[in-house]
């Protein structure tokens, strides 16, 4: 535990949500939830408005549409949110060499060790001034929460929701914890919480007062030591400025379960490039294969292949997943797939290359691997799978034009401009034409093959945005000239 609150803890908020409210300005101050519009997504995020109604992250996307029947429900852009984070995270490295990311709108940051604050008084200063360098970067705003150790700090940044900033004073962490329910604690999930309520306990003053020994017997030496210490307030885990990723692994839910073996292939190949895409982008390779099948009863299956050396060769991962495929019975349908790969290194080894060719002939059984929620920080895409070019399936035409013009998306046309999709069916796709820092904008609707109309890449949410390079040495400077930083307007 530090004596000065320097461990600071940022959590956008409803940074998907917020994201589209700053890049569509006929969305703000409106319900907007974010994730798979599928009969099976799930809700990735949902607007402050929103969660009025009861929506809430994880929820299936059916319920949140009985709770907010009138809110804009919207594709996830990951090209925009990636770009936004970027910028918050290039930010939070001004602050310090130690950044600890935990996801695209969340990290750690350890301020004494940048120099930028080691006091009560410096630490909300730089606080404040980086909830004011995100808002006119990004347009968006951000919770930050300051204390002396991670635990404390996150518990502070969640306090401080939605835009604020909230610290917990070194010395006070036992007394600000105490009426808090169990489950603030890390590691505290439902299971552990309802064996601690059946004992007695419910809050964290109940866990302090019950001393470590207790906690032991309930729970176990580890878990029980380790919670009696944070109960009482103790968290030494320093903020680790790389964390290696065990594994990099895609998945895909399925609006209507797939019967044909051979689309199921297709579809597990498809998966396994996309996978490889992302091991090449991280500089990473890996030696072990994972295939996960989740079939109509919802019963999951997780096989994996382990190889002779770690490769970043898609047919290697490709033939290896086709080959795990081959012990799995998908009779009666399947409505989830994913692949991944682990035990990653820095390199490949060469033979591997000509791996696939020698190992067509003889596969390897496959081994049993304990299901693993796959470790990719953009989440795997809660909606239909896109088929390969060509491919005969199932879909309709509405389904086709759905996914070429996803909800939300962006999208150029040659005479009006600029705009994104509101919807698509009956062989139209409706768009509105607006743009961030633009007043609402008008809608119209086209034909889903006019050839004036083409997908385009996300706008940035604030132009001209203020030069922050020498932050915080100094305050910035407007990119654009005299006055002051001009930012989008706030969700």
């Amino acid at each position: 535990m530090r004596a000065a609150p320097t461990i600071l803890h940022l959590d956008m908020d409803a940074f998907y949500a917020s994201a589209e409210q700053a890049a569509k300005p006929s969305l703000r101050g409106k319900p907007v939830v974010v994730g798979g519009l599928g009969p099976r997504g799930v809700v990735a995020t949902a607007s402050y408005e929103a969660r009025r109604f009861g929506v809430h992250s994880a929820m299936p996307m059916a319920q949140a549409r009985r709770l907010a029947p009138n809110a804009a429900y919207l594709v996830p852009r990951f090209a925009l949110y990636r770009s936004v984070s970027d910028q918050v995270m290039e930010l939070l490295g001004r602050l310090s060499p130690l950044v600890e990311p935990l996801s695209l709108d969340e990290a750690f940051v350890d301020l004494e060790a940048g120099g930028t604050a080691d006091d009560t008084a410096s630490a909300l200063e730089i606080g404040r001034q980086l909830r004011e360098a995100i808002e006119a970067v990004t347009g968006l705003s951000g919770s930050v929460g300051l204390a002396g150790s991670k635990m404390l700090a996150k518990i502070a940044s969640e306090e401080a929701k939605p835009d604020g900033i909230r610290l917990i004073a070194p010395g006070t962490e036992r007394e600000h914890l105490a009426p808090m329910p169990v489950r603030t604690l890390p590691g505290v999930g439902p299971a552990t919480a309802d064996h601690l309520r059946r004992a007695g306990m419910t809050t964290v003053d109940d866990l302090a007062e019950a001393g470590e020994a207790e906690l032991v017997r309930l729970l176990g030496k580890a878990h029980g030591a380790s919670l009696h210490r944070m109960a009482i307030g103790l968290d030494d885990r320093p903020v680790v400025a790389e964390r290696d990723a065990k594994s990099v692994s895609v998945e895909d839910t399925f609006d209507m379960d797939l019967h044909d073996r051979v689309r199921v292939r297709t579809e597990v190949e498809r998966l396994a490039d996309r996978c490889v895409q992302r091991l090449r982008g991280a500089g990473r390779s890996g030696r072990t294969v994972v295939l996960k099948v989740r079939r109509y009863d919802f019963s999951t299956l997780t096989r994996s292949e382990t190889l002779r050396g770690p490769t970043d060769d898609p047919a290697v991962v490709r033939e290896a997943a086709a080959r795990l495929l081959e012990s799995v019975d998908t009779t009666g349908g399947v409505r989830l797939l994913g692949v991944g790969v682990t035990g990653l290194a820095d390199f490949t080894q060469e033979d591997l290359f000509a791996q696939a060719a020698g190992e067509r002939a003889a596969a390897v059984p496959p081994e049993d691997a304990a299901e693993a929620r796959p470790q990719d920080d953009t989440g795997g895409h809660e909606g239909a799978a896109e088929p390969e070019a060509g491919q005969q399936g199932p879909d309709n035409a509405e389904q086709l034009a759905a996914r070429r013009w996803p909800a939300g998306h962006d999208v150029c046309h040659e005479v009006h401009g600029h705009g994104w999709v509101q919807g698509s069916g009956v062989g139209r796709v409706t768009v509105r034409f607006e743009e961030p820092g633009s007043p609402p904008g008008r809608v119209r609707t086209f034909r889903v093959d006019d050839p004036e109309l083409r997908a385009a890449e996300p706008l940035p949410l604030v132009r001209d945005a203020p030069d922050y390079s020498s932050w915080p040495a100094s305050r910035p400077k407007s990119r654009s000239g005299a006055g002051s930083p001009g930012a989008a307007s706030r969700p």
